[in-house]
């Protein structure tokens, strides 16, 4: 089926039916070209004014804020966009498990409002700017470049944080082969004492064997005299 056949094939289920059978089949089995329009989200009041826009698909890097539900009043960035799950993953906006660990809990755009826009992709910038003065355009261009050097200071210190994290953990890999030596060396200085403890316990033993040794050869030659003494009597 050509593409112009599929877009006229969904633009008239959505428009034209009113039953929510076809409307949850569009929903779930529409392309991903037409779910990138569902993902939209209204503009902060101010922003409306400023871009006259009232609504923008969300996108990456957007600072958003919740109005609806359980986080409402929470602000936050946008780490990732699901087109197929229909959801948004902000930062800071999470849940706990049962075993205790801390999981992204996915939002519905329909439930959020953009306060900041990510203005670093060029094709966006030139959407917004169709209904936009000069004045208006060289602004969104200044903001554009601010945006876009923020975002390389971001990247340069996730870069230093991970070389810093290598040279760690190459550190630690280094420290570990030191670490067996030394217990080897301990190894064998407690096998060493070990050897000693045992020979001066033997020769403790032999010493007082000898001892007994010697009184009992005494006692002896004492009874033979004693004998002896009686025999010439």
């Amino acid at each position: 089926m050509a593409p112009n056949s599929v877009c006229s094939k969904y633009n008239s289920v959505i428009k034209m039916s009113s039953q929510p059978r076809k409307q949850r089949l569009f929903y779930y089995t529409a392309p991903l070209h037409i779910r990138k329009k569902m993902m939209g989200a209204h503009l902060a009041d101010d922003l409306i004014i400023k871009y006259k826009r009232r609504t923008m698909p969300v996108v990456k890097g957007d600072t958003v804020k919740v109005v609806r539900g359980q986080f409402k009043g929470q602000t936050g960035k946008v780490r990732k966009v699901m087109l197929r799950k229909q959801r948004v993953e902000i930062e800071g906006i999470t849940i706990k498990k049962a075993d205790g660990k801390s999981v992204p809990y996915f939002i519905h755009p329909s439930n959020i409002i953009i306060t900041k826009l990510n203005l670093t992709d060029p094709w966006r910038r030139r959407k917004i700017e169709e209904r936009l003065s000069e004045e208006a355009k060289k602004e969104l261009e200044k903001e554009a470049e601010e945006q876009i050097e923020e975002m390389k200071k971001e990247a340069e210190k996730e870069r230093e944080e991970a070389e810093k994290e290598e040279a760690e953990e190459t550190e630690e890999v280094e420290e570990e082969p030191e670490k067996e030596e030394e217990t080897e060396e301990e190894k064998v200085e407690e096998q060493e004492e070990e050897k000693e403890e045992v020979e001066s316990a033997v020769e403790e033993v032999e010493s007082v064997e000898g001892e007994e040794v010697k009184e009992e050869s005494e006692e002896e030659a004492e009874e033979e005299v004693k004998e002896k003494k009686e025999n010439e009597k």
